[in-house]
């Protein structure tokens, strides 16, 4: 006798003005169980797609409005300010989407988006900015493949089981700063600061170019307290087999048996905790 079917979850990506990674996203998200829907942001402003239909909103890497006040400043107002058909602003959907149980992903030009929208890390609760990313320490767009460690302390459901990952990185403002002592101490104590640029050893690291970017607390990823929202600047997507790694002959001959990306990992648990939640 067959198990109960699986459960279903539906994953938003969303793309237009200048997110480029859409497709990428949609194809991880597909291949870790999710049913992924691509749609451009406008088509939420004029109520073509609801929010309310999906379980996960993704806002992919790319070039939002060209960077041109600062990388995903631009996006971020528009998702706090401007009204749906219905009258509804979409930022309230968004937190609608996380009241019923449901998560949000950014990478990269997503990530920046997260955190000037104040959704990341979002310590006081109230929405407001307490960190930023800018322009990295080199001055200079940074294209490579990083080595990142998951916080010990981490509860993010999408680092559950994870230890050391390889992943892409392609930012010209990656460098995270912290708002005053108060935001950084709640980060650390709270381990929000869940996935590290990291060392030959596993450590984190401000050296360059292991850090790509210089930011503080070598963070390469947010979460928020509910563990609900997850923001990083290196790209899952990107690293959804072994064979999207240049690297991958030498590691091949090192002893990698294992064909599936490490990027895929990330999403795999993020479509599974939602899927149990769904079913309980």
């Amino acid at each position: 006798m067959s198990g109960p079917p699986p459960v279903c979850v539906r994953a938003l990506v969303v793309t237009g003005f200048g997110i480029n990674c859409e497709e990428e996203m949609a194809a991880g998200l597909r291949l870790a169980g999710a049913e992924a829907t691509v749609a451009h942001l406008n088509e939420l402003f004029l109520g073509r797609v609801s929010l309310a239909d999906f379980q996960i909103l993704a806002l992919p890497g790319g070039f939002s409005f060209g960077d041109d006040l600062g990388s995903g400043k631009v996006l971020a107002n528009k998702l706090r300010f401007k009204r749906c058909a219905s009258g509804q602003v979409l930022f309230e959907a968004v937190r609608e989407l996380l009241r019923g149980g449901g998560h949000v992903l950014g990478v990269c030009n997503g990530f920046q988006a997260l955190v000037k929208l104040g959704l990341l890390p979002n310590v006081t609760g109230d929405y407001q900015q307490e960190v930023t990313l800018t322009r990295n320490d080199s001055g200079r767009f940074e294209d490579r493949w990083c080595e990142v460690a998951v916080h010990p302390s981490s509860r993010s459901p999408v680092l559950e089981g994870l230890g050391r990952l390889r992943l892409p990185v392609r930012h010209g403002e990656g460098k995270l700063v912290i708002r005053d002592e108060a935001v950084r101490r709640a980060i650390v104590e709270r381990a929000l600061s869940c996935l590290a640029y990291c060392d030959e050893r596993g450590e984190p690291t401000q050296r360059y170019p292991e850090n790509p970017n210089g930011a503080e607390l070598a963070c390469a990823a947010l979460t928020d307290p509910s563990g609900q929202v997850f923001g990083l600047m290196p790209h899952p997507e990107a690293a959804l087999t072994l064979y999207n790694d240049p690297a991958w002959p030498q590691l091949r001959r090192a002893g990698a048996t294992d064909e599936e990306g490490q990027g895929l990992s990330l999403l795999r648990n993020l479509v599974r905790h939602v899927a149990e939640r769904r079913g309980r």
